[in-house]
């Protein structure tokens, strides 16, 4: 497992019985979490919460706000920030353990820009949401193209790019990913990287049925038509309880197996103040044969 342990404006405080205990920079935060089974402390009994999120047994949920806190804030990583804003669904707009992969990609983009310092690195952020991974390799220097379906999620991206500097380095487009990468291949457009997010379920603009156990190997093949010859990496995220690393990694070994490099995968989580980690999740890493090691 990599885990995130490099923050300081976020904390995971306690976890127990379904339940996480966060700090997102002075806001205390009880939000469930379908990873911890297990059972410690009572959390609800914190003194210094701010809120607690209740699922509902029709779906979604809402916030029970316990002391008044603002309805957005900032908070950093390094030297990126982001704004948070707690939503009816329970998510705040940034995944914190996703850090050890930002900081991959931004070690890989770096690299590449010292091997040959004029260099276009040209990245792809599919089913990119709020945009912690675009600001993060645009801050590293590369061209980012930002890709979401959902308005809201790329207006977000775009206030994170400017609250880091880097809003200079990416481009936005509001699109269906799958229809997006269909036309970037007739268009013989290719990138340097791909990083990729994607739903375990969801629907396209016409109602096209996305389901991560069915479409995703298809998916990954066909966007390897997009890398150069000599890509620097791939990655996929996923967060589908289910599926295990070992599957990514399998996926990338045969979708990407005409470029030469190294598949890797890895559970992901981040550090709690309690000593245990707490399992966030899966990733797959292709690098690429020249950046590899």
């Amino acid at each position: 497992m990599k885990i995130a342990d490099g923050w300081q404006d976020y904390k995971i405080l306690a976890t127990s019985d379904g339940m996480k205990l966060e700090n997102w920079k002075g806001v205390i935060l009880l939000r469930p979490d379908p990873q911890v089974i297990w059972k410690g402390r009572d959390l609800y009994a914190c003194e210094n919460l701010n809120a607690v999120y209740h699922r509902s047994e029709k779906g979604g949920g809402a916030w029970e706000i316990k002391k008044p806190f603002p309805a957005e804030w900032t908070v950093s990583y390094r030297d990126l920030t982001f704004k948070v804003k707690p939503t009816g669904f329970k998510h705040t707009g940034l995944f914190p353990e996703q850090a050890v992969n930002w900081d991959e990609c931004r070690r890989l983009i770096g690299l590449a820009k010292r091997k040959i310092p004029d260099r276009e690195i040209k990245i792809l952020n599919l089913f990119a949401y709020t945009g912690a991974a675009s600001v993060a390799c645009a801050k590293a220097g590369a061209t980012v193209t930002h890709v979401d379906a959902a308005k809201g999620m790329v207006e977000r991206a775009g206030e994170n790019a400017r609250l880091s500097g880097a809003d200079g380095g990416i481009r936005y487009i509001i699109d269906d990913c799958m229809k997006f990468v269909a036309r970037e291949i007739r268009r013989g457009n290719c990138y340097d990287g791909i990083i990729m997010d994607p739903p375990s379920y969801g629907r396209g603009p016409s109602g096209e049925m996305w389901k991560i156990e069915r479409n995703l190997f298809d998916f990954v093949t066909q966007c390897a038509g997009l890398l150069a010859p000599e890509p620097l990496f791939f990655l996929i995220n996923s967060y589908t309880t289910g599926l295990q690393p070992a599957v990514l990694k399998n996926i990338l070994t045969l979708a990407l197996k005409g470029f030469k490099g190294v598949s890797d995968a890895y559970e992901i989580g981040i550090a709690t103040e309690e000593g245990i980690p707490l399992p966030c999740g899966a990733s797959g890493f292709f690098t690429g044969e020249n950046y590899a090691g």
